[in-house]
């Protein structure tokens, strides 16, 4: 006999004399005591945690999704590449994948509340690590010889100064030493990120799975996954924020901060994010000391017959003991384990089409802020405020739209994977045209840049400049009246700059380099621009939409891998799938992606005689790359999701195979009528 409490649970009849825990104890509280207390504990109740698990990956991919928001600012800042920083971006999955196998393995037989709650703590933690380097650095050196009424030496022609190469040896291994100190705390802060998220989502996913009832579990995991969306586009908008203010706002007084965020050597203040967010994850993390380890059963209206069997189911059968091994055991059987899951055919498919798709994913979100800087001209706050307010609400507003559908119409199967063949499909027609919205790179001069990439967009200064003393490592870009963007006053022969009343320059003459007017042009600081914004609206809008139908797969697809494998097997099955998707997807995402925006560098920035972060990309050549390796993605992954409707019609019209197979444990369990 069943009655249902007012938080919408499931108890045992007061005449239960006891409740079997997982330790096969019969531990008796009295009827009335367990009642109230199920009944009256909010905590007991798989809606709440179900809020409260979405709040904590909001928070928590708030911060670990915050350092993409910050990427190009971090470049700039500590003068590396971006296959460096993907690097850095992808590095909190080596400790996350090494992990997930024994996420895997304790499955249901830890308090998996209490576990989700420690690694939050973790990752609260890993946060504050992550703005040390602010702290430990000097002031942010933008270039010595920024012109400024404060200052003796301004960056214009000087043809009586020597050369102001700072490329010795003190300077040399003075970088090397900061720079290992930096990468190397961020490096800690990520591995320690990914520590702390092991148990989070597989764990919630499937403590939701278990308790909620088999009709609202679709939904509860949609609305999950779009509440865990959400903690991205946070991020974009709180780097959007805190970019805004000068990277050593906590350094020098306002007053004397001479850039502005359009400047290209502008550094935002991306350590205080950190702190924000590290913040809100500790806060987010406290709930989950207070529920229990085991929750009654979600009730819907249907009753009883809509619930599914689960980890209560479980521990109410009493399993054999034979199946609990030891985790010596259960690491030497588990690729055996990992082989016979992927010999499931639905679920090897689901998976392979998700890591092409969260490679994409990872990858985008890494560099798609300094894309649309480099692209249209844009600022880094801007950038991530579009990203933050366009793109991320359109993912999540796809996740929802696809559990609303799974729910309303209650999809079965073959209807999951046809749902998601016609969203990839629609996504690759609208990405397409990305491919020709965007601008060409603005023309630039300079001593030296890669000829081969610059398709004749680059001019060379070395001889109108060679007797200005020009410092190698000088990026102070001004716009020529020429219409050309030369790297500094000083490359384009400029011998006199101007000041207005605020003390702010207000433009240089007499540049011998700008033959624009004949014997000396004149020039404006900061850089020309592309001159195409008109095209990122419809950039941003083909963006949006493919983004929406792209995560309105998520969902079913999702579902499909939880109805493929047995209940007793799912925590493993996802376990698998998360330690694929970081192997295959998180970890190489970035990297590749970094590396594909490093080969279309065409000019270098120098500190200290090496090589910094790029000051200039081919911008066609970069729009190319970055659209069509998304793109590439996307293909292979529709090419998974519709080999997946084969597959799935197969066994609908094949039912009895996978009857005669006791090992198999496949959709079609109860033929092709069984609804997700």
């Amino acid at each position: 006999m069943v009655r249902e409490c007012a938080g919408g649970g499931r108890n045992q009849d007061t005449n239960t004399k006891g409740k079997m825990t997982a330790g096969g104890q019969n531990n008796y509280a009295g009827p009335q005591t367990k009642k109230t207390a199920s009944c009256r504990n909010p905590f007991n109740n798989i809606k709440v945690f179900m809020f409260c698990h979405g709040l904590l990956q909001l928070s928590q991919l708030l911060l670990t999704g915050y350092l993409r928001s910050t990427i190009s600012t971090i470049e700039k800042r500590f003068g590396v590449s971006s296959q460096t920083s993907g690097i850095l971006s992808s590095f909190n999955e080596i400790g996350n994948t090494i992990l997930i196998v024994f996420v895997s393995y304790f499955g249901s037989r830890v308090h998996r509340p209490r576990f989700i709650g420690f690694g939050a703590l973790v990752v609260c933690v890993a946060g504050f690590i992550m703005c040390l380097p602010h702290f430990i650095m000097g002031q942010y050196e933008y270039d010595k010889s920024h012109a400024s009424v404060y200052s003796n030496i301004t960056d214009v022609c000087q043809p009586d100064i020597s050369n102001l190469d700072d490329s010795n040896d003190q300077c040399v291994i003075k970088m090397d030493k900061e720079n290992r100190n930096v990468l190397s705390i961020l490096f800690i802060g990520q591995i320690l990120l990914g520590i702390g998220g092991v148990p989070i989502q597989p764990f919630g996913i499937s403590y939701i799975d278990d308790y909620a009832s088999k009709r609202n579990s679709p939904l509860y995991i949609g609305i999950l996954f779009a509440m865990t969306i959400m903690g991205p586009g946070v991020a974009f908008i709180l780097g959007s924020a805190m970019l805004r203010y000068y990277v050593d706002i906590d350094k020098i007084p306002a007053n004397e901060i001479v850039l502005t965020p359009s400047d290209p050597r502008w550094i935002g203040a991306w350590w205080m994010g950190y702190i924000v967010a590290a913040s809100v994850v500790a806060i987010a993390s406290v709930p989950y000391f207070f529920f229990p380890r085991e929750m009654p059963q979600e009730v819907t209206s249907e009753g009883a017959e809509d619930s599914k069997p689960g980890l209560m189911d479980a521990i109410k059968n009493k399993p054999d003991p034979k199946e609990q091994v030891s985790l010596a055991e259960f690491i030497k059987v588990f690729p055996k384990v990992l082989l016979r899951t992927l010999k499931n055919p639905v679920y090897f498919l689901v998976v392979m089409a998700q890591a092409n798709l969260s490679a994409m994913v990872c990858g985008l979100a890494t560099f798609m802020a300094k894309f649309l800087e480099r692209q249209f001209t844009i600022t880094a706050s801007f950038a991530n405020l579009m990203i933050g307010s366009v793109n991320i609400p359109g993912a999540m507003a796809g996740i929802v739209v696809g559990g609303v559908i799974m729910k309303r119409f209650q999809l079965s199967p073959r209807q999951c994977g046809a749902m998601c063949v016609i969203c990839m499909l629609c996504c690759i027609l609208l990405a397409l045209p990305l491919l020709f919205l965007g601008c060409s790179t603005q023309q630039f001069a300079s001593p030296n840049a890669d000829p081969n990439l610059s398709g004749g967009l680059w001019h060379n200064v070395s001889e109108c400049s060679s007797h200005c003393g020009c410092s190698s490592t000088a990026f102070n870009p001004i716009c020529g009246s020429d219409g050309t963007e030369y790297i500094s006053p000083c490359y384009a022969g400029c011998e006199v700059v101007s000041f207005d009343e605020a003390n702010k320059v207000m433009n240089y003459t007499r540049c011998h380099c700008i033959t624009a007017e004949g014997s000396g042009g004149t020039a404006t600081p900061g850089t020309c621009g592309t001159r195409c914004q008109h095209l990122f609206l419809p950039f941003m809008v083909l963006s949006f939409l493919a983004g929406t139908l792209a995560s309105t797969a998520q969902t079913p697809s999702f579902m499909l891998i939880l109805r493929s494998v047995r209940p007793a097997d799912k925590s493993l099955a996802i376990g698998i799938q998360f330690m694929l998707l970081r192997i295959l997807a998180w970890l190489p995402g970035p990297v590749m992606y970094g590396s594909m925006i490093d080969s279309t560098c065409i000019q270098w920035g120098k500190r200290c005689g090496s090589k910094a972060a790029c000051q200039y990309y081919n911008n066609n050549l970069l729009r190319q790359r970055f659209i069509g390796l998304q793109i590439l993605f996307e293909i292979v992954a529709l090419i998974l999701f519709i080999a997946l409707y084969f597959v799935i019609r197969h066994k609908d019209n094949v039912p009895q195979e996978a009857e005669k197979d006791p090992e198999s444990h496949t959709l079609n369990e109860k033929k092709a009528t069984v609804k997700i």
